[in-house]
């Protein structure tokens, strides 16, 4: 089976549909944040739940639906803020017990393989576990973790990274990649070979740019980052 990893949506639903369109996958899994910075979180939730694809919750989603802080990096939260008013406005009442209801982690099996799906760390979905992590920092991360491979998001970089005990697959982001590179990002792991492959998908930047300057606050500093990658 081909599994389709995706994270980190951001309401972006260009990017999406065009991984959708042009990735080979038998089955999708998410690793959360659905909303916040993108123009459209309701077509987003809308595609998860009417897909039926395992998701979890990431911490905008935790934002959103219950209305708290985001707790992400200083860099870009004034964006998150500004942006969680329209947000708001857009989401139905479903839309936001939808995020409510999501699951902090979650466990799969599929092909005999066992999987975690977490937003940040299995700690807290405001850990980052970036590529470039300390492998000692990796191993109290993962530590009793048994899964055959913990997938996670919340860090926009895409990365394979071998712990102790699993190995951490990071699909990067679909809606916000921030390594400096515009494309969608995401991962197809093959169960049969236990391969992956990281994927970057042109998609219409153009369309989600002008979105978000007819209808979001911020909008010049908003599609900078989309074009530029970070």
């Amino acid at each position: 089976m081909k599994l389709l990893l995706i994270s980190d949506l951001h309401g972006n639903l260009e990017a999406l549909n065009a991984v959708l369109g042009n990735v080979i996958y038998d089955r999708a899994v998410c690793m959360g944040d659905l909303v916040d910075y993108g123009p459209d979180p309701g077509a987003v939730i809308d595609w998860v739940r009417k897909n039926d694809v395992p998701v979890i919750r990431g911490n905008h989603d935790n934002a959103v639906g219950f209305m708290v802080d985001c707790g992400c990096g200083y860099k870009y939260k004034h964006l998150s803020v500004a942006t969680r008013e329209y947000t708001w406005k857009v989401l139905s009442d479903a839309d936001m017990e939808f995020l409510r209801g999501l699951p902090l982690s979650r466990d799969l099996e599929i092909d005999g393989l066992k999987l975690k799906m977490v937003h940040g760390s299995p700690e807290s979905f405001f850990d980052y576990l970036y590529p470039d992590i300390a492998p000692e920092k990796l191993a109290e991360y993962t530590a009793g973790i048994t899964s055959d491979y913990l997938l996670t998001g919340h860090t926009h970089f895409p990365a394979v990274l071998k712990a102790p005990t699993t190995t951490v697959l990071n699909p990067g982001s679909v809606g916000q990649p921030r390594d400096k590179d515009w494309r969608a990002s995401c991962m197809v792991l093959d169960t049969a070979t236990r391969t992956q492959e990281i994927r970057r998908i042109t998609y219409d930047i153009d369309a989600t740019c002008r979105k978000i300057e007819q209808s979001m606050p911020l909008a010049d500093e908003l599609t900078t980052i989309l074009r530029r990658g970070y």
